[in-house]
């Protein structure tokens, strides 16, 4: 998360040192969103020993893959322990989904998707996970500074018309 989030802030920042990408404006950094899937099988919120996933943060549409690629060379000057070759810049379609805003633990997520699951059935969607799709959850809250039961996170689960 240090590296992400120091990426994105040496973006938003570029104005100090006057190296602001063409079509910079200001902005405030989104923030963290997860993306998660297993290789095979049925997703499941009770057993996770098995899923894989990808953390990321959403950029400004003037950053170009030049704009990252001089971002991680001035995170790695200043911060010369982090890994910076493991983050990659890339774009993100996730086609149609069904989402909810989830109050509380991320412990109690599976109440929250059980309704987007019923609403999935009762519209006459189906559930693409397993065929290309992710769960996605965008983390609204910072769980250092938030108590559980005040945390918000959208769950976002990719669908197709059945």
């Amino acid at each position: 998360m240090e590296l992400l989030y120091g990426l994105s802030f040496t973006i938003k920042m570029s104005k100090m040192k006057n190296k602001q990408p063409e079509g910079y404006f200001d902005y405030v950094v989104p923030p963290l969103e997860g993306l998660w899937w297993i290789d095979g099988g049925g997703f499941s919120f009770e057993k996770r020993d098995n899923w894989r996933w990808t953390l990321m943060i959403r950029q400004p549409e003037f950053v170009t893959p030049k704009g990252f690629t001089w971002a991680g060379q001035e995170l790695a000057a200043k911060k010369p322990g982090l890994p910076v070759d493991k983050a990659r810049f890339e774009g993100f379609d996730e086609g149609l989904c069904v989402q909810a805003m989830h109050l509380g633990p991320y412990a109690t997520e599976p109440e929250t998707m059980a309704k987007i699951e019923d609403f999935i059935r009762s519209h006459g969607l189906k559930d693409r996970m397993g065929r290309g799709g992710k769960h996605h959850e965008i983390y609204l809250s910072d769980p250092r500074k938030t108590k559980p039961e005040k945390l918000k996170t959208v769950l976002r689960h990719p669908v197709e018309k059945a």
